[in-house]
């Protein structure tokens, strides 16, 4: 084959399989922009046909210099699987703050915990949009083209996410708009800057469709009350429509005609009303057994599922497949689960829609632990245990993290973890999952407003699920808040969170004119995998401090999100009146391995007997009794110890080593007979006395002519010097000693009268 034909057959298959198609598509077509106002922010601008153009669709978001640019590509195979494969892979730049990699290898690693959090932000506000039965495997990267510190990147990167799918001929029922909310003073602020969050009670990004419908609820609270918090979502879901209606003119210039898509193959109906007919008997009495457990439930079902299977392999003319069985039963039980609600007003388990499951809590279950709780709720189980460590064991922030949320460090944070054997599986031990890592920074948020922020320890609160049969994130809440109380953390009031579930009923993907619906209060496993929404809430009895809405459906009404935060308003205050039973106040006689604190003064002049060459006096305290000792301001250092035995242990040493001999009174201005203990380029060292830390003469103080090394001098180890004291320096400490002055300065030259004559 020849060369020419090579690359013709090359571009024969980029043809095939869109690459050019998509290029020329938004070649003819100019860049073409848009700007939406809001009112003292400064204008948000989306614009595309400039970036990336061999993508399905890219779009970039511009508010004051910060940009971000987002590409969407989606591959023309159906794949095999039952969901759609979204990715979204949200990266932090360096390069985008003019910065450079900290790490050895100075490049972009592998995602940081804050960038797999904002890519599920915009996972969970795009997923709802798509199309039922588009299983194409979809990828959006987005790009932080730069960033000024001031205006958020995450709110740009959703809404440049929903204009890249907008403009592109990916199906998707967008666009979709975000605001992040802000509260100060009661006053709602839509798109704080990064200073005004600093002093917001609110921070809650909003995303929202067309018709007002919310799509994505995610933010945490100072404790504010539940009138604020609805008024801030109806505020932010006003401004969203900006964005979208933006988006939808961008759309009609220059948006590409949506690609049809083979949809995956659904069970025919004859096979779905063979599996009805067959099985629906045995699914409601299986569901309206209210003695089942998560545990038996399954059981049953997998028997009826298992059956139906033997059953229609050979019953049937043409054999199903396996998957088409499976498909057909799992589409046949949802629809009984979700009529029976509906029928009964009862749910699987026996509850009323509102009702919350049994439970039992326990504490102080280890007594070399801090601090450690047990919230079991129906079948979900969760131990939390209490760290409290040194302040510098704080959790320090990556340098772009530092820059566009301005937080340097944490001295509370949550890491939860889910293993397998909580629902009955098995898998290979790894590191931490997407989902752990949006669980557990859900549950720090839930707890973070209660936490005092001068709290002289850092915490570590390690949240372990043991038992899930659904809301373990808020279960972390409960049984971490009575876990900090145990450990004698200060916190001001319990926090409890609830999750609430959604089933409704509506046509044509029209979720603004629901037909029907139900919010039920803790819901199941079952209810959040067969539901409509998994809507989950933290709180106090007074207030809320956190929330985070998986809304499965195209939107929600807003009547329907105030009736689910009214719900697990009621709950959570439920809850915490559970939780006072065990433990209500915070625990006032702490246990022997309580850490504890304190501050010591070490002269300026005495700091380097307490550390030592090296730091070597601070790593043996270290090492023979725990302590640590930090530098403050004004010759103040902090000590920290695992206990009071140790703290004791460690002042002695401290107290021994500042008192190690007996410093003579020295007089300023008086002469002195000093020892040279060491040559060094740039002077002496010299000791007054014996055990006396060696003091340096500089070279400028060693003779009245200048000199470049001692050696000049004759200077050797061991001889005597005759120097004058000049007190200590006032910010090291060091003393100060010349001997120079103890010499007549040489002949000087006086200038008389323009002559040169020697005196």
């Amino acid at each position: 084959m020849s060369r020419l034909q090579s690359v013709i057959r090359l571009h024969k298959i980029y043809f095939r399989n869109g690459i050019y198609r998509s290029f020329l598509t938004n070649n003819k077509n100019v860049q073409s922009s848009t700007d939406v106002e809001f009112a003292d922010r400064g204008n948000l601008r989306i614009s595309s046909g400039k970036y990336a153009r061999f993508t399905d669709g890219c779009a970039v978001a511009e508010q004051g210099d910060t940009s971000v640019m987002v590409t969407a590509v989606s591959k023309p195979k159906l794949t095999p699987s039952s969901f759609l494969p979204l990715t979204v892979d949200y990266r932090q730049k360096a390069a985008a703050a003019g910065r450079i990699p900290t790490n050895f290898l100075r490049r972009e690693l592998g995602p940081t915990e804050h960038e797999i959090l904002v890519s599920r932000v915009i996972d969970r506000s795009l997923r709802p949009l798509f199309p039922l039965g588009f299983n194409y495997e979809t990828q959006l990267v987005v790009n932080l083209l730069a960033v000024d510190g001031v205006h958020d990147p995450e709110i740009l990167s959703i809404n440049a996410a929903s204009a890249a799918l907008s403009l592109s001929d990916i199906p998707w029922n967008g666009p979709i708009g975000a605001v992040r909310v802000g509260l100060i003073d009661n006053e709602v602020i839509i798109n704080p800057s990064r200073k005004e969050l600093t002093i917001s009670d609110l921070n809650l990004i909003v995303v929202a469709t067309s018709q007002s419908l919310v799509v994505m609820l995610e933010g945490f609270c100072n404790n504010i009350l539940q009138q604020y918090f609805l008024k801030a979502i109806k505020s932010g879901v006003k401004e969203c429509q900006k964005i979208v209606q933006s988006i939808q003119q961008l759309q009609k210039q220059c948006g590409k005609v949506k690609r049809t898509f083979e949809a995956k193959a659904q069970p025919s109906p004859e096979l779905l009303e063979a599996v009805k007919t067959m099985s629906i008997m045995k699914l409601k009495d299986i569901l309206t057994d209210f003695s089942l457990d998560k545990v038996s439930r399954d059981e049953k079902l997998r028997e009826v599922r298992t059956d139906l299977l033997e059953k229609l392999k050979n019953g049937m003319e043409v054999a199903p497949s396996q998957e088409d069985i499976g498909e057909a039963f799992n589409s046949v039980g949802k629809d009984v689960f979700r009529e029976l609600v509906f029928e009964t007003k009862l749910r699987c388990d026996g509850r009323e829609l509102d009702e919350i499951r049994p439970i039992s809590c326990e504490v102080n279950m280890f007594n070399p632990l801090h601090g450690s709780a047990l919230f079991q709720r129906g079948q979900t189980q969760v131990l939390c245990t209490v760290a409290l460590d040194s302040l510098d064991s704080s959790l320090k922030m990556d340098q772009i993290t530092m820059l566009t949320s301005g937080l340097k460090e944490k001295n509370f944070f949550l890491h939860y973890e889910f293993p397998q054997y909580a629902v009955n599986e098995i898998e290979r031990a790894g590191g931490s999952k997407r989902r752990e890592l949006g669980h557990g920074a859900l549950a720090e948020k839930g707890l973070r407003a209660v936490v005092p922020n001068d709290f002289p320890f850092t915490i570590r609160l390690s949240s372990e699920v043991l038992e899930s049969n659904g809301s373990s994130s808020m279960a972390s809440v409960c049984a971490g808040s009575m876990a900090l109380m145990d450990a004698g953390v200060p916190i001001s009031c319990h926090s409890a969170g609830v999750a609430i579930g959604l089933l409704s009923k509506y046509e044509n993907n029209d979720t603004k004119h629901m037909e029907d619906y139900c919010i039920l209060t803790d819901i199941l496993g079952i209810e959040d995998y067969l539901g409509d929404m998994d809507f989950k809430l933290a709180g106090t009895k007074k207030g809320i401090t956190a929330i985070q809405a998986d809304i499965k459906i195209p939107g929600l009404p807003l009547k329907v999100v105030m009736e689910a935060v009214e719900a697990a308003t009621v709950a959570k205050s439920k809850i915490i009146d559970i939780m006072n039973n065990t433990i209500d106040k915070t625990r006032k006689d702490v246990k022997e391995s309580w850490p504890v604190t304190d501050k010591i003064e070490i002269p300026a002049h005495k700091r380097s007997r307490v550390i030592g060459p090296g730091g070597m006096n601070l790593k043996k305290i270290m090492l023979d009794t725990g302590a640590q000792l930090s530098p403050g301001e004004d010759n103040i250092f902090t000590i920290f110890a695992p206990n009071k035995c140790a703290m004791d242990e460690a002042v002695e040493i401290i107290n021994k080593l500042i008192a190690k001999e007996r410093e003579p009174q020295l007089e300023f201005g008086s002469i002195y007979t000093a020892k040279v203990v060491e040559i060094r380029d740039i002077g002496v060292m010299v000791t007054l006395y014996p055990d006396m830390p060696p003091a340096l003469i500089h070279n400028s103080q060693l003779d009245q002519r200048k000199i470049n090394h001692p050696s000049v001098l004759g200077l050797e180890v061991g001889q005597d010097l005759q120097v004058k004291y000049f007190g200590r320096d006032p910010v090291s400490g060091q003393m100060r000693l010349s001997r120079k002055i103890l010499f007549a300065p040489p002949s000087t030259v006086v200038k008389n009268h323009g002559h040169t004559e020697s005196s």
